[in-house]
């Protein structure tokens, strides 16, 4: 065969060799590199994070109550997992997929070597991004400023706010835990059980008292992955989601309903320590009444009796039994009186403590002011013949009322079981008349306030032909007449508005002269006597005071008397400092241990701690 011949021969072979070559060494490289790509834009998604924490995820998202706090629980390492995570789900599948060719194609001009095509994608994203940044921080740094990648910022704002991250999802694993504790299913196996029941005891031990991530000791993650990997038994052996949802429910229904009973018995305790006497309080009146029978009869009498009822005199109407607070209204009230000898208290008792009262105040003189402690066992004008209420107060039904056991409670309101009412203490306040005869006005001041300016002002205010002068109360809704008064019964409801507003006991003027013109204690009776089986209002002197005194009322300056620092902590400094009197109303009061702490130093800087009555009985402040 000729030259010519063979050379027509090769290149006819070189043809099919060539498209064979291609075949099977360009073509799979082309098309492996292409399905890598495709392949690369969902892998960095699906597998962004081992199995053990996807299916912690799976697990915590129904019970997690923020879920979004789950990443900062795991360890340091996951960060590295979330950040691509997040990367990833900023553009959607379509989207990435269009950005990964791109990428690949400018890879492959870029380089004639097709292996090089391998290069992961994230990598030549984040080369990129790199790249950018490097180029903001040296354009940031040519202008003189400074600037820190935004995932220090995010990681540290996390770590600012989320501090108490872990602590959350701890209890909430313990939660999870009592679910599958349980279950029927997961019930049955006691190996889980017991594994179970270990592990809660191991968390219980190292979540303690922590509310914070610091607080935890150091092993509280390996005890929240050995609880995670139990977690998961529990939901290999009951996997019924419905079963798990119906017994969260059952849980937080069982929890509401202890919540509710907690807050009966809180409210039913605190009334209940409101009411209780204190140590020092208890030893303080026995010391004073020891030392008082102990003493000759001339030494047992109080100086300047005769200005008594003396009518250019300031005069105070007290009544308690309790001997401290009463010394702080006192001593209040002289130490800001620009005047002292002017002043005079009635003091009124009950037959407990009419001996330590006056062994009191022999024993701590009220500078010049002129002091009577009076027994209210001493009154024999005030009597069940005269007096309903007292009536009323020695009456079977009303015994029955406060000391009867009974299974339901009839009262909302713990308050208006208070056994104070069924002392006419609480009431002689509506026997003002009766008790000064001789006088023409007092000022009438409750046991639990505290005196911080002159009130020597208050008798040369002019009542305009009212009896009394008070502070009204119309800033809350509950200090209106249908908050006291009954307004279903026609009686209170044809009589009085129940938007009227109220006003409050504590600090108020009474023009006696008034009072003996307009019968005030005959209207009293009347109302107390249809009131006999308590229809027209529950217990206590406020609703009585509001229907006896009804357009009858002075409202005085709310200066003159601020209230709520027994109940209400929001009382604000300002107010304080500009009120003559502050009263302590409600059942915090500042010398019980539940008095609100910041208001006490008002009170207890009227009391002198050294002595020596207070030292005996160990009282501080």
């Amino acid at each position: 065969m000729s030259s010519f011949g063979r050379g027509k021969m090769k290149m006819r072979l070189r043809k099919p060799v060539l498209v064979l070559l291609f075949l099977t060494v360009v073509a799979p490289i082309a098309l492996y590199t292409d399905r890598l790509a495709t392949f690369s834009s969902f892998s960095t998604y699906e597998f962004i994070q081992e199995p053990s924490k996807l299916s912690l995820h799976r697990d915590v998202r129904p019970l997690n109550l923020h879920p979004q706090e789950l990443s900062a629980s795991q360890e340091p390492f996951d960060d590295v997992y979330l950040e691509n995570l997040a990367r990833s789900i900023q553009h959607p599948d379509g989207e990435r997929s269009r950005k990964t060719r791109k990428l690949n194609e400018e890879s492959k001009r870029q380089n004639d070597n097709p292996i090089r095509q391998v290069v992961t994608l994230e990598e030549l994203a984040e080369n990129k991004e790199n790249d950018k940044l490097k180029a903001t921080q040296t354009e940031t740094k040519k202008e003189g400023k400074s600037i820190e990648p935004a995932k220090t910022k995010s990681k540290k704002a996390d770590e600012h706010v989320l501090t108490d991250t872990r602590v959350k999802y701890l209890k909430d694993q313990l939660i999870r835990a009592r679910v599958y504790l349980s279950l029927s299913a997961t019930r049955t196996n006691t190996q889980f059980i017991k594994e179970l029941r270990l592990r809660m005891k191991e968390l219980q031990r190292a979540l303690g008292d922590a509310t914070k991530d610091a607080d935890l000791p150091k092993n509280a993650n390996e005890k929240l992955k050995a609880m995670e990997q139990t977690l998961a038994k529990g939901k290999q052996i009951q996997d019924d989601c419905t079963a798990v949802v119906k017994k969260l429910r059952a849980i937080i229904h069982s929890t509401e309903e202890q919540l509710r009973v907690h807050k009966k018995q809180a409210l039913f305790l605190t009334h209940l320590t409101a009411k209780t006497v204190p140590k020092g309080l208890h030893c303080l009146p026995l010391r004073l009444s020891t030392e008082y029978y102990s003493l000759d009869s001339s030494a047992q009498q109080f100086p300047n009796q005769e200005k008594l009822h003396h009518p250019n005199l300031f005069h105070y109407a007290l009544f308690s039994d309790n001997v401290l607070a009463t010394a702080v209204v006192v001593n209040s009230t002289v130490s800001n009186a620009k005047d002292p000898s002017k002043h005079v208290f009635h003091i009124v008792t009950d037959r407990l403590n009419y001996a330590a009262m006056r062994m009191w105040f022999l024993a701590n003189p009220a500078g010049e002011a002129t002091i009577q402690v009076e027994n209210i066992e001493e009154f024999t004008w005030l009597n069940a013949s005269y007096s309903p209420v007292l009536k009323q107060l020695g009456s079977q039904n009303m015994i029955d009322y406060y000391f009867k056991t009974r299974k339901s409670e009839s009262d909302s309101n713990l308050k208006f079981r208070n056994p104070k009412y069924l002392s006419i203490m609480n009431h002689l306040r509506f026997y003002l008349a009766e008790i000064f005869p001789k006088l023409s006005k007092v000022v009438f001041l409750d046991d639990d306030i505290v005196v911080q300016k002159d009130l020597s002002g208050l008798w040369s205010i002019d009542l305009k032909g009212k009896v009394i002068g008070a502070v009204e109360t119309c800033g809350e809704n509950f200090h209106r007449f249908d908050r006291y008064l009954n307004f279903s019964n026609p009686l209170i409801a044809t009589n009085f508005n129940p938007r009227a507003c109220g006003w409050a006991y504590g600090m108020n003027v009474f023009d006696l002269e008034e009072w003996r013109k307009q019968n005030i204690t005959q209207v009293y009776h009347s109302w107390q006597k249809l009131n006999n089986e308590r229809q027209l209002w529950k217990l206590g002197t406020l609703p009585p005071g509001l229907i006896t005194f009804w357009k009858r009322v002075y409202p005085l300056e709310r200066t003159w008397h601020v209230l709520g620092l027994g109940y209400n902590p929001s009382v604000s400094h300002r107010e304080i400092e500009k009120a003559a009197v502050i009263h302590y109303n409600g059942n915090l009061k500042p010398w019980l241990e539940i008095g609100i702490p910041k208001f006490r130093g008002y009170w207890n800087r009227f009391l002198d701690y050294d002595q020596a009555y207070m030292r005996d009985c160990n009282m501080s402040p």
